[in-house]
């Protein structure tokens, strides 16, 4: 499986803009820039869009993995807060931390930590960014 996203730039980094879209649509010339990413303008940023990702793949793992024991969610709720350092004469995405707590009839605290956590690992888009970037949970088990 292969799915595409493109992106358009046209200036200079400061003054510049430029617009991200997907292949579904669901993204469709969405403006982005340096205002966005680095102060409070209006767009949205890379690392904005990788946290969504992130939440959202997070999440579709949690799922299957809590099906394969037997248990389903009500509802899963993830947020992904994604850091972007300044490392030597570049930025960098140091580390992602995952915020999620969900409602699962019959789950023991037990078995959601450690469901939860194996989601954290098997997630793909947490094997794409572990080798630059910490991943952090913090999980919460609804009652």
């Amino acid at each position: 499986m292969k799915k595409t996203a493109s992106a358009v730039w046209k200036g200079d980094l400061k003054t510049g803009l430029g617009s991200i879209s997907t292949e579904t649509g669901v993204l469709k010339d969405a403006p982005y820039g340096f205002k966005a990413r680095f102060e409070d303008g209006p767009g949205t940023n890379p690392e904005e869009l990788i946290g969504a990702a992130h939440a959202g793949c997070f999440s579709m793992a949690f799922s299957m993995i809590l099906g394969g024991a037997n248990l389903k969610a009500d509802e899963i709720k993830t947020k992904a807060e994604v850091t972007l350092d300044k490392v030597g004469e570049g930025f960098e995405i140091t580390a992602v931390h995952l915020i999620m707590s969900a409602k699962i009839p019959g789950a023991t605290q037990q078995q959601f930590e450690e469901l939860s956590n194996a989601a954290k690992e098997g997630c793909p888009v947490s094997k794409l960014l572990k080798g630059g970037a910490k991943i952090t949970l913090d999980a919460t088990l609804q009652s």
